[in-house]
């Protein structure tokens, strides 16, 4: 394994298993396999409702805590100070745990400043042992950086070889922010897995295109969360620290970048709209269908 170093002097995976759409009820044997080809980093969040699968799984790996990093995010519905504040520890309870080694916000919207503030708190008091921001693009990075007292130390954002985020990067490591990669493969979207160009890089080490997407984003400098349900795959995915990229090979995916998502942009006013009549419609449903994905 491969790791970055925190501002705060923490060391943490470059890689990592995520847990995004997995149903809560194949969430425990996933988190399990995944312990068992070797992932240390395992990330949740509040609005994937499955923290207490996780936490099942913690448990049952019998690994001493400190051997893992784990990572959850609190949702837009629970912004605020006071609701942050109780969110996490909340989290902390599904989570079966004392501590979560990294909390973040995990959207740019509402009240991020007093959740922000909110898990500097927590942090001062041991509960979190780092915290950042997810989907914050450049601009909200550089000033939720600017005006708090602890700036962010790691900001998880969309980044694949088709949005590179070489902009964002530059600003992220300005400010002692550290960048990972959510939906490094682009969930497959535009052939990635075929893409000529990875492909041909890909032979000449005998690896699969997901495998030198990895190896690509790590030699950036760029931690990655990547997820599947089947432990074949979680071993590929896995199976990217025996080789090296050239620079030239490096430049040629480079030559990918078309610098848009692949999904949504979090700069689109339609989008904010679709996200504040989303967080409203969850608090009306509450309770109701815990399964549902947001």
């Amino acid at each position: 394994m491969e790791y970055k170093v925190l501002r705060n002097g923490i060391k943490m995976p470059m890689l990592g298993f995520g847990v995004y759409q997995i149903p809560a009820e194949e969430t425990k044997r996933c988190v399990l396999d995944a312990i068992k080809v070797g992932y240390r980093l395992i990330d949740t969040a509040q609005s994937y409702f499955n923290e207490e699968a996780v936490g099942d799984a913690i448990v049952e790996s019998g690994l001493p805590r400190k051997d893992l990093f784990i990572t959850s995010k609190v949702w837009v519905e629970h912004y605020g100070y006071a609701e942050t504040k109780a969110s996490v520890l909340e989290s902390l309870r599904k989570l079966k745990t004392d501590y979560i080694d990294l909390m973040l916000l995990h959207q740019p919207f509402s009240d991020v400043y007093g959740a922000y503030r909110a898990l500097i708190d927590l942090y001062k008091e041991g509960k979190i042992k780092a915290i950042g921001v997810s989907n914050f693009y450049p601009d909200r990075l550089v000033d939720i950086a600017s005006f708090s007292e602890i700036p962010p130390m790691v900001n998880q954002i969309e980044t694949h070889p088709f949005n590179q985020q070489v902009e964002a990067q530059k600003w992220n490591e300005k400010y002692g922010c550290l960048m990972e990669a959510w939906a490094p493969f682009g969930e497959g979207r535009k052939d990635m897995f075929t893409n000529p160009v990875l492909k041909s890089i890909g032979d000449k080490y005998h690896k699969s295109n997901a495998q030198v997407i990895l190896r690509w984003l790590m030699q950036r400098g760029v931690m990655a969360v990547c997820k599947s349900t089947h432990i074949e795959r979680m071993q590929e995915n896995f199976n990217v620290f025996d080789f090296t990229l050239t620079d030239k090979e490096m430049k040629r995916i480079a030559t990918l970048d078309e610098t848009n998502s692949a999904f949504f942009s979090h700069n689109d006013p339609s989008m904010v709209e679709w996200f504040a009549h989303m967080v409203e419609e969850r608090k009306q449903n509450h309770g109701k269908n815990e399964k549902k994905k947001w």
